[in-house]
């Protein structure tokens, strides 16, 4: 991974002066083209009008706000709505009675003019006028022609009327309650008449709101007062009726006593309820003792009983007297017979006596509980009285009170009648025009000195920006700088693009060796010869990335260059799939270094023409097996020959990215040349060449940069440049190593 350089300010710069030309067009057609929008659009003109719009508060009588306006945007947005709708525009067009040109001029006034619109408006109406002239056009019948007149009119005064509501614009001015309401047109005073018509069409428009809601209010509300009116009457006569039918009066009286009685008979019924228990408790135990009196004597109630203590006393001074008798006298003596039947009398009058209490304690419990009983069913009675009552008063109630809700509905309507017609000619909008529309001298549309102020803004930072884009987009090889910084290699050298017209530049530097091509190569022979400390290299692979990138013209040239400065130079055509070398020499290809590989000739080496130092070896016919002849150990015993015979040798050899044969050259030489175009080449194609070539540890001597045009360069080489193209042709400059 390659690091990411510091982008700075002079890195900009040199982009805008490459690509100035680009920045320079896209200025001038956009500064252009608002030129010709701007000068080409019919002026409009703006009439202003300003009214205060103020809501009144409140129209309702009985809620009176004495404390001003308050702020309400839903009314204020309501407004301008009403200021700009169609029924105002339509009062508008009545209220104007505009003829056919006024009418034309208000349709056109929503409408862009400009140079485009107006030559074809032109065109259109020149046309129907020879269509009409030349009686071509069609006619209506004359029945059809009234009634189509008047189509027309109603679908003209449409058309207006949407055009002056489009056109119509509702500013409000900031903390305040007045409107500025605005209109554009090409015709001054039309637009002034057309804006302040429009301020009256609004106040006229609120009015007839006003007026129409008020009538519409008060019909309403008195056919509801009648509806109201017959309602009450059907409801009162409904609760009279039925107060007469169920006695309300009388019902009245009894429901006031009923509570009354409801808790007196509640009270008695727990009383009795109370007395009913105690005595069927005292009952069920006297009932269980009445066999035996000496048990029932214990019960308080027949104990408490006056006479059966008199007779338990009696019985008592019985048994004591017979005990007494008893010491004097014998069982049957006749006292003791008599004592004893004395206490047999007593204690049978104490039976019977009980026998009565219980009798009457009997009679006590049935007492209570039949009056118990009766309490029960008059509390029955009662609650079944009261509940009919009750219901009786439910309907009386629910009729009463539908006839109260009629009565006070009809009274509130009654009420809102009168406030009706006293505030009906009160306003809730009240609207007054502070500033009539005068007629505009000054063009609203266009501003052309903000127009072409921003034509010159949106054309340099469009411009600037056009340059930018293309640049990023642009990714093939451009300055020497970038490679070494992207990829570590030396830049040998640039070689200018060389117009067709000025002839082929494989043999530029034989044909014109003082010529500034020349001398490019001159600067990759220096730097070439430079690069090594010690001893520069011989065997030199010339490849390219891709086809059509110059590498066999850059291997010519270099091989010429060298054999200029008395070196003994041979150049090796090693394309063995398309070779060129031959070509450009006119030298025969019938043997060469495919045969010798091949083991069917010896090696041969062709001189140049006009050239002493220079020798060939062209690439012989196309072998079907190039890959393997350059890997055969005949090319390495070859590479031995001519190191011995020759200072440097060029190899001209495939590009990387369509055979193998490169690659294995670049191994087996002693380093490489890689020729990259300039616009064409691209960065990424370039790291994938130098790095198959790192890939097998060969050595890169550095990268040429073919096709490089002066015109799109940067001012560093235009400068350099310009200054060789001022040398005289008989003095050549000295060669300009490219610093790396």
């Amino acid at each position: 991974m390659f690091e990411e350089k510091e982008i700075h300010l002079r890195e900009y710069l040199k982009i805008l002066l490459k690509r100035q030309y680009t920045v320079y067009t896209f200025f001038g057609i956009v500064c252009a083209l608002t030129l010709i929008m701007t000068f080409s659009v019919t002026p409009v003109y703006m009439a202003s009008t300003k009214v205060l719009i103020e809501k009144s508060e409140p129209a309702n009588l009985s809620a009176l706000n004495y404390y001003g306006y308050t702020y309400d945007p839903e009314f204020s947005e309501t407004q301008y709505q009403l200021i700009k709708s169609f029924s105002v525009a339509q009062r508008v067009v009545r209220m104007l009675s505009l003829d056919k040109q006024k009418a034309e001029s208000i349709a056109e006034s929503g409408k862009s003019s400009n140079i485009v619109t107006g030559t074809f408006r032109w065109f259109r109406e020149l046309f129907s006028t020879i269509l009409h002239l030349g009686g071509t056009a069609p006619r209506p019948a004359p029945a059809a022609q009234t009634e189509l007149r008047e189509e027309e009119m109603l679908l003209k005064a449409y058309q207006l009327a949407k055009a002056i509501s489009a056109s119509i614009m509702v500013t409000p001015v900031k903390n305040s309650k007045l409107v500025n309401i605005s209109y554009m047109s090409t015709d001054p005073q039309l637009a002034a008449h057309v804006i302040n018509t429009v301020a009256k069409a609004y106040i006229d428009e609120v009015l007839d709101i006003r007026m129409s809601s008020s009538q519409y209010a008060m019909k309403w509300m008195t056919e509801k007062a009648e509806e109201e009116r017959a309602r009450l009457r059907t409801a009162e006569m409904a609760l009279q009726e039925y107060m007469k039918d169920k006695d309300i009066a009388t019902l009245e009286n009894k429901l006031t006593m009923v509570p009354e009685r409801i808790s007196e008979v509640a009270t008695k019924l727990a009383i009795s309820a109370t007395k009913r228990k105690e005595l069927e408790a005292l009952y069920s135990k006297v009932k269980d003792y009445a066999a035996n009196p000496e048990r029932a004597e214990t019960i308080p109630v027949i104990a408490a009983d006056p006479t059966i203590q008199s007779l338990r006393t009696q019985i008592l001074k019985a048994e004591q007297n017979i005990l007494d008798l008893s010491n004097k006298y014998g069982q049957k003596h006749p006292a003791m017979i008599s004592a004893q039947e004395d206490l047999r009398g007593l204690k049978e009058r104490m039976k019977g006596q009980i026998q009565r209490v219980s009798e009457s304690i009997r009679n006590e419990y049935e007492i209570a509980r039949a009056s118990e009983e009766n309490l029960q069913q008059l509390a029955g009675q009662t609650k079944a009285e009261t509940l009919r009552i009750n219901e009786k008063f439910i309907q009386y109630g629910a009729l009463k009170r539908e006839a109260e809700t009629s009565k006070e509905l009809f009274d509130a309507i009654v009420k809102r009648i009168k406030e009706q017609g006293i505030t009906q000619d009160i306003q809730t909008v009240r609207v007054w025009v502070v500033e009539k529309a005068e007629v505009p001298t000054i063009p609203a549309k266009p501003n052309k000195m903000r127009n072409i102020l921003l034509g010159i803004l949106v054309g340099l930072i469009g411009g600037v920006g056009l340059a930018f884009f293309i640049e990023y987009l642009d990714n093939t090889v451009k300055s020497p700088e970038e490679v070494e910084e992207r990829f570590g290699v030396p830049v040998l050298g640039l070689i200018e693009l060389l117009k067709a017209e000025k002839g082929l530049i494989e043999d530029v530097v034989l044909r014109d060796p003082h010529s500034h091509l020349a001398e490019n190569y001159r600067v990759i022979r220096t730097n070439i010869i430079l690069s090594s400390p010690d001893s520069h290299p011989k065997n030199i692979l010339i490849t390219s990335i891709s086809a059509q990138e110059g590498k066999t013209s850059t291997s010519v040239n270099l091989a010429s260059v060298l054999a200029q400065s008395d070196h003994k130079v041979l150049i090796v055509d090693a394309d063995l799939r398309r070779p060129r070398i031959h070509k450009v020499f006119g030298v025969d290809n019938a043997t060469g270094l495919s045969t010798y590989l091949a083991g069917v000739s010896d090696i041969q080496f062709l001189p140049a023409a006009n050239t002493e130092n220079l020798h060939i070896i062209p690439s012989g016919p196309i072998p079907p097996n190039p890959s393997e002849l350059i890997s055969s150990n005949r090319m390495k015993d070859l590479l031995a020959v001519l190191q011995e015979k020759f200072d440097f040798i060029i190899w001209d050899s495939p590009p990387l990215f369509t055979v193998a044969e490169s690659l294995v050259l670049s191994r087996l030489l002693h380093g490489t040349i890689i020729v990259a175009k300039a616009g064409s080449t691209t960065y990424e194609d370039l790291k994938r060449g130098i790095k198959s070539i790192r890939d097998i540890e060969a050595r890169i001597l550095g990268v040429v940069i073919n096709g490089l045009d002066l015109k799109e360069t940067d001012r560093y080489y235009n400068r350099y440049y310009g200054y060789y193209y001022t040398s005289p042709k008989n003095e050549p400059p000295p060669p300009l190593p490219y610093e790396h």
